[in-house]
């Protein structure tokens, strides 16, 4: 990807008489001016290179990673001396006003790594920044551009326009955390590969309904999509939701998860010997169904709340009874009936309790909505009841 063609300036923003054009141009020459940054901080250069990430500081295009530096206004005196108002770098998420003093500028991001979004058509529009490695304890990791009149971040995917020739080519789409697993991915294949996965990550902020169209609409999903977060409660949390937000967009393939090491992610699989290989392996050799693992998170917060849950029959019986409806999330007969067989055997139930308690749900959502559609919440039930030899839809009969 070579750099992008701004847009000639167009009609001012409502309210604001900041014209778009401007905006975008204030933005990239920042990412200029942090890419110019980067070559001179050691630091920076040294942590990049100890992750496995030293090609992008290597390599400008098509990420062009940067560093801001330390001053407190370092950019926002560079982008007011080449004629930039202090308006627009305010309007582009680049400096803000001081407590107490806000006509007096600072830049954003200071002592930062700072990756660049760019919007589907390759504008620069805002930044994800992560603090530098010689931070003090009170930093916080990451911080991100605050949302501008041409940046949303509950809209755009980092790394959508970068990897626009794989995209195209139907690599499988990988959900991760941040932009250090999107460039790991992206490392872990050669250009000349024909086939691969290509990671994207949300810019800062929890997976949006929007985003999760981005990615169902992706030509590689019709392949199934993966989701590849860190094994700690903020990842399992990210994946579930995940779920959620795929499972409501009817997606044309299947969901998958790439499951890694407790404190570990992409970007850290990269550092190990082999780790490309074995990254690109738990990608797309070794992912799991995500609905399996739906069912575990749930079945581990459980006990985590209530560790004696399984000691006695009472307690499994109550775990099969918020796993169940788990059921009822499945995409085929057969997904159902490993999810069933799933709940069993973590649970140390017998077929018939999950039956049972399968059967009991179907009831209560038939008696609050009568009309619901028996192929929608019953071919589960039905598939899994013939396969273990239960007679589970008649209501007459019993179990």
């Amino acid at each position: 990807m070579g750099a992008p063609r701004l847009n000639q300036p167009t009609s001012p923003i409502r309210g604001t008489g900041l014209e778009p054009g401007r905006l975008l141009a204030a933005v990239e020459a920042a990412v200029t001016y942090y890419r110019a940054q980067l070559e001179q901080a050691d630091g920076p250069r040294a942590y990049l290179a100890e992750r496995g990430l030293g090609v992008v500081v290597q390599r400008e295009w098509p990420w062009r990673i940067g560093y801001a530096p330390p001053g407190w206004s370092s950019l926002t005196r560079h982008l007011r001396a080449v004629g930039f108002t202090a308006e627009e770098l305010i309007g582009a998420g680049l400096s803000t006003g001081t407590r107490g003093k806000p006509d007096r500028l600072i830049d954003v991001f200071r002592d930062r790594i700072v990756f660049p979004v760019r919007d589907p058509v390759g504008h620069a529009v805002a930044f994800l920044g992560r603090a530098s490695p010689g931070a003090g304890d009170g930093v916080p990791k990451y911080l991100n551009s605050p949302e501008t009149a041409i940046y949303n971040k509950g809209r755009l995917l980092f790394g959508v326009a970068e990897q626009q020739d794989r995209l195209s080519d139907r690599w499988t789409p990988v959900l991760v955390e941040g932009p250090a697993d999107v460039l790991a991915v992206w490392l872990s294949y050669s250009r000349s590969r024909r086939t691969g996965a290509v990671a994207l990550a949300p810019c800062g902020t929890m997976l949006t309904d929007y985003q999760a169209a981005i990615l169902r609409k992706l030509p590689g999903a019709a392949g199934g999509i993966v989701t590849a977060f860190d094994a700690d409660p903020a990842g399992r949390d990210a994946m579930d939701r995940a779920w959620q937000l795929f499972r409501q967009q009817r997606l044309p393939g299947p969901l998958l998860v790439a499951e890694f090491s407790a404190s570990a992610d992409p970007a850290d699989l990269l550092r190990r010997p082999n780790g490309r290989a074995q990254l690109r392996a738990a990608l797309q050799r070794r992912a799991r169904p995500m609905l399996d693992t739906v069912v575990d998170h749930r079945l581990t917060r459980l006990v985590e709340r209530y560790p004696r849950l399984l000691e006695d029959i009472d307690g499994r019986c109550a775990a099969v009874r918020v796993l169940v409806p788990l059921l009822f999330e499945a995409t085929s007969p057969d997904e159902a009936i490993r999810v069933a067989r799933r709940i069993v055997t973590h649970t140390g139930t017998g077929v018939d309790t999950v039956a049972i308690a399968a059967i009991a749900r179907l009831e209560d959502a038939y008696d609050l909505n009568p009309p619901i559609e028996a192929a929608e919440t019953g071919f589960c039930l039905n598939g899994w009841a013939h396969e273990v030899g239960l007679i589970a839809c008649d209501r007459d009969g019993g179990v």
